[in-house]
């Protein structure tokens, strides 16, 4: 126990613990994709630029609404309809410390990286 402390103290000291840190990436099986935040409609609705180059509707979820805040210029993980191609549900919205994170590590997709 004491070896796992002193080697945190370590990491820690020569700041590389910020190294590991774990974000959430689209589901590609579950279809879902990045997207920007680009208007917000009212009514837990934004419109969003998806990385495949299309707007879509994007339908805030009750429980996301309650945490977290969705502002214009957000990155995003939404996952599109089955039914309707133009609407979407968002899934997940990254800080904006996670966003530059993801353009520094060349994650983001060229469409949509403007961290």
């Amino acid at each position: 126990m004491d070896d796992r402390v002193s080697r945190n103290n370590m990491n820690r000291k020569n700041g590389n613990e910020g190294e590991y840190i774990r974000l959430r990436l689209p589901k590609k099986h579950k279809k879902e994709i990045f997207a920007i935040a680009d208007r917000l409609m009212g009514g837990s609705r934004i419109n969003a630029v998806c990385e495949d180059g299309k707007s879509r509707m994007a339908r805030i979820p009750g429980k996301m609404k309650r945490r977290a805040r969705v502002r214009a210029g957000d990155l995003l993980i939404i996952k599109p309809w089955e039914i309707q191609d133009g609407k979407a549900d968002v899934v997940y919205r990254y800080t904006r410390t996670q966003a530059n994170t993801l353009s520094r590590r060349k994650l983001l997709p060229e469409e949509i990286d403007v961290f």
